[in-house]
């Protein structure tokens, strides 16, 4: 296996602004060593200029082709015109380059091309001793950021349908301005992008089946797909406690279409489509999605995961002109987190697994199994001007989730757990009748019966 280095010159392709807005470097120009490239060589891709250095690195995914294609011409400065193009894979883009210092320092880089000749043709060679120096360096660069450090609470605040910018998506919520799936280091995200004006050329055939279910294809453009980087992140997503966020197009602006889930049942299949622009089939893999807030039905999903202990320091949120006052906020927030970590501390003690909700399930508070009973817990703090609203919008909950997780238990049962005693008496009866138990911290015998 060779090793070589690509140099791109900013003021000649803009792949700043080609990988802001979600563009995907996919092959690059060679005039020289042309019998020599092979596929799987390594590359480094050298970005030219005082503030360059080695900004990539990856393998290339065959031998050099003829071309008169102007691919990505929106980002030349001046159209390169017909050329030797070598296609490649991009396997790490680094937080910063390394830069032209860092090479100078070591003695290895002494008379490397890109050192003496950086304006010679595409590409240059390093040796064995060259290319393990410089992968050593970006492996070190890399462990300053780990893989996967992810904070409990992600902040995600868009709403399906709302438009953004790639490049302030990304600033939002971190991962790679470029390619279709992109696994976040700074949040529980792995944010994915649909689109069919770019994806077909790739092999990429995405499917809407109903509203609910999507059928999405990995990534990897050339040769087989496999369980790695992006689709090893989707395929894990669940058991690593990362979400799914779907994109409508790839570049400029895009769109977002919700929060996703694998199908319990049936997370992925395989299949064949063509490898990028219409070469030879390979094996791909069919992502098979439901959104989040669609009813999982299938019996066999369990319910639930370990219990989350809610935060009950929650501090009022900066006021905003005409929402309610923050510091009722808090709180009623902080009551409602109280009187649930409260009463997942009776479960315990009553030697049951109290449990939070999994994407797969309802947005239930609380829930535990006892037997062949699954309990689901919706917990309601009272105020005496909003009680009949908490009781009402609580008891409507109920009803949604006993329903919906039916299903997958044999008797699944209701319970509206509030602060106090209602001050209408008239709202226990109300919720027996809806087959609902209501309950306040000293009537609770009735949550064990």
């Amino acid at each position: 296996m060779a090793a070589w280095v690509l140099v791109c010159n900013p003021k000649k392709f803009r792949l700043r602004e080609m990988l802001s807005d979600g563009g995907e470097l996919t092959n690059w120009t060679v005039g020289r060593h042309l019998r020599e490239i092979r596929e799987g060589d390594a590359f480094a891709l050298w970005l030219s200029g005082p503030q360059g250095g080695v900004a990539a690195i990856g393998r290339l995914n065959g031998e050099p082709r003829w071309t008169d294609e102007d691919d990505d011409d929106d980002y030349w400065s001046e159209a390169p015109g017909p050329r030797h193009v070598v296609p490649l894979r991009v396997e790490q883009w680094l937080e910063a380059p390394v830069p032209r210092a860092w090479f100078k320092r070591h003695d290895e880089f002494t008379g490397a091309g890109m050192m003496t000749q950086p304006f010679a043709t595409n590409p240059h060679r390093l040796t064995d001793q060259q290319w393990q120096a410089l992968k050593a360096e970006v492996e070190k660069t890399a462990k300053v950021t780990p893989e996967l450090q992810l904070p409990e609470n992600d902040n995600w605040d868009l709403e399906p349908g709302d438009k953004i910018r790639r490049v302030d998506l990304h600033t939002r919520y971190g991962g790679s301005r470029q390619g279709g799936i992109s696994p976040s280091k700074t949040s529980n995200n792995i944010i994915f992008f649909t689109d069919p004006r770019t994806g077909e050329q790739h092999g990429y055939q995405d499917v809407w089946e109903s509203e609910d279910h999507f059928r999405y294809t990995g990534e990897g453009q050339i040769g087989d797909q496999t369980f790695t980087r992006g689709n090893k992140a989707i395929r894990d997503h669940l058991q690593d406690g990362r979400h799914l966020r779907l994109f409508i197009g790839s570049r400029g602006t895009v769109r977002y279409a919700g929060e996703w889930i694998l199908d319990p049942n049936h997370q992925y299949s395989w299949g064949r489509a063509p490898s990028t622009g219409g070469g030879e089939e390979r094996q791909v893999i069919h992502f098979h999605m439901i959104r989040v807030g669609a009813a999982v039905t299938a019996p066999d999903v369990p319910v639930g995961a370990e219990y989350r202990v809610e935060d009950e320091s929650t501090e009022p949120a900066p006021a905003v002109p005409s929402a309610p006052d923050p510091a009722l906020t808090s709180e009623t927030l902080k009551k409602h987190r109280r009187l649930q970590n409260a009463l997942a501390q009776q479960v315990r003690g009553r030697h049951l697994k109290p449990l939070s909700p999994m994407p797969t399930d309802p947005a239930f508070d609380l829930a535990w199994r006892d037997g062949d009973t699954l309990t689901v817990i919706e917990v309601k703090s009272l105020r005496l001007e909003n009680e009949s609203h908490q009781l009402r919008t609580g008891l409507g909950q109920l009803l949604d989730y006993v329903d919906q997780l039916s299903a997958r238990a044999p008797h699944v049962r209701g319970v509206l757990w509030v602060e106090r005693a209602p001050s209408e008496s008239r709202w226990v009866g109300i919720c027996e009748r809806a087959g609902v138990i209501l309950a306040w911290p000293g009537s609770d015998t009735k949550v064990w019966q």
